[in-house]
């Protein structure tokens, strides 16, 4: 299978203040869809969730993954994806969430810290991207 890239173009809405819709798999294959704050490391996109919860349970068991995001001040502007996990991982996580607060929040820390969570990192490798670009302007 050849390589997917997220262009540029692409990787401006990761890096805005884009809220993504995170689909994953249920145990009887329905759909779970959550927003999500967002990031992106080069072609890697990046959710951070806590231990236990819904979506990390549901990758565990199956690592197919679909995310929806647009521009939250032009929709037309969107991008969905399908891909796969390809890891989690807790090294980094706090951080992480801090610097997605930083990002969404304008906050340096995460307000919603709890001694009883455990933050994860969700790393997905595109393997489809569809694009729909709004029309030129008049």
């Amino acid at each position: 299978m050849s390589q997917v890239t997220i262009t540029p173009e692409i990787a401006k809405l990761f890096q805005g203040k884009n809220f993504v819709s995170f689909s994953t798999l249920m145990k009887d294959g329905s759909p779970h869809v959550a927003p999500v704050w967002v990031d992106i490391d080069g072609n890697t996109i990046l959710i951070n969730t806590a231990v236990g919860r819904v979506k990390e349970k549901n990758v565990k068991r199956d690592n197919r993954v679909a995310l929806s995001i647009f521009d939250h001040q032009n929709p037309y502007d969107m991008v969905a994806i399908r891909g796969k996990v390809i890891e989690l991982t807790t090294d980094g996580a706090d951080e992480h969430i801090d610097k997605l607060a930083k990002k969404y929040f304008g906050l340096d820390k995460y307000p919603y810290h709890s001694p009883d969570e455990k933050r994860i990192i969700v790393k997905i490798k595109p393997e489809k991207i569809y694009r729909m670009q709004p029309p030129p302007q008049k």
